[in-house]
């Protein structure tokens, strides 16, 4: 599983030409899940996410967690993270889990974020055409793969 995290002063989502999430202060985390993902690299990776230390302080040091700054979630699922550029320039998607084993993820990742910030994470919508937009913080951009965590 792999996550894009970017530090946002603002974020939306649009579909169908309609908001359908947005925030202020927090992280636009874009989610890539592989089908050897599981329940673990999810808990694994929320965890991460949620304890990821990169707010600054009063002396400016990135040093704050997201409940330190009050801080929101934005969670695109974005099976192109996955993408194999290889063999010629068409990427393949191979690696990306198919909705049986990405949504239920997908849907305990929005869950397990909640849960561990103490308030409703915003999202996209599974498979959706989106637009996103963001004032990325810094910047500050961050990729975590649960796969290199030993």
């Amino acid at each position: 599983m792999i996550a894009v995290i970017q530090r946002v002063s603002n974020a939306s989502v649009t579909i169908e030409g309609k908001i359908h999430g947005e925030i202020g202060t927090g992280f636009l985390v874009l989610l890539g899940i592989t089908h050897l993902d599981n329940q673990e690299d999810m808990e694994w990776l929320g965890k991460k996410i949620v304890g990821l230390r990169v707010f600054s302080d009063e002396e400016g040091k990135m040093n704050l967690d997201l409940k330190s700054v009050d801080g929101d979630i934005l969670l695109i699922s974005q099976f192109t993270l996955h993408a194999s550029t290889k063999k010629g320039n068409r990427p393949s998607f191979i690696e990306a889990a198919r909705h049986d084993v990405a949504i239920p993820l997908y849907e305990n990742m929005i869950t397990f974020l909640g849960n561990e910030l103490g308030k409703p994470i915003q999202c996209g919508k599974f498979g959706a055409d989106m637009k996103v937009a963001l004032l990325n913080d810094g910047p500050v951009t961050i990729v975590i793969d649960s796969k290199n965590r030993i």
